[in-house]
């Protein structure tokens, strides 16, 4: 896999978690916590990738 696939993965990734915890922080903030820190990681693993 290029490195360019892979960062777009994981940025695309990262989108759908945080997506998924702002729709889930009403209702299952727990939840919502734990995506948003999915996200973080997948964010900055696709930061790390690029460099």
């Amino acid at each position: 896999m290029s490195t360019d696939v892979a960062v777009v993965l994981l940025f695309t990734l990262a989108g759908f978690l945080i997506g998924g915890a702002y729709t889930l922080w009403k209702t299952a903030r727990p939840v919502s916590i734990g995506l948003g820190i999915c996200a973080v990681l997948a964010a900055a693993g696709a930061v790390l990738w690029l460099l």
